[in-house]
């Protein structure tokens, strides 16, 4: 962590780099197939027991929107989940198999509440998989 990253995103960044055209490529695809949910789809930390998800996980809904507010970060978020909308998987474990499913509504409930405009795609894809309905992990720890 520095002054200027104080939510260390850098770290996404760094995991990002090699894998996010091949994140893309199989979400166009219709199935996740590599390990990459952690740092694509972060979701709040204390709700994976892994070192990878304790890594990655977000502390904070101001760490979520820093996130959403980085040049890259954000606007990845915003394109993997809008890809995932397009694929409009049913059900959602055709794209993700379990746990991922889980990890991927997880991540939409935070972020959902990082950017709730009623039109954030990741309200959408809550809505359409979760029923709009933030998972109980989710909302526990922000304190919904």
């Amino acid at each position: 962590m520095t002054a200027s990253d104080p939510h260390d995103l850098q770290r996404f960044v760094k995991a990002q780099w090699t894998v996010f055209e091949t994140a893309m490529t199989e979400l166009q695809a219709g199935r996740k197939q590599t390990h990459w949910m952690w740092f694509i789809f972060p979701q709040m930390r204390g709700l994976g027991q892994s070192p990878m998800a304790e890594r990655y996980g977000i502390a904070s809904l101001d760490e979520a929107k820093a996130y959403l507010a980085h040049k890259v970060l954000g606007r990845r978020l915003e394109l993997a989940c809008e890809t995932v909308l397009a694929r409009d998987p049913k059900p959602l474990t055709t794209l993700f198999a379990p746990p991922d499913d889980r990890k991927f509504l997880s991540c939409m409930s935070l972020f959902s509440q990082a950017d709730p405009s009623a039109f954030s795609p990741f309200r959408m894809a809550l809505q359409r998989w979760g029923g709009g309905v933030p998972d109980a992990g989710t909302a526990r720890l922000l304190g919904l």
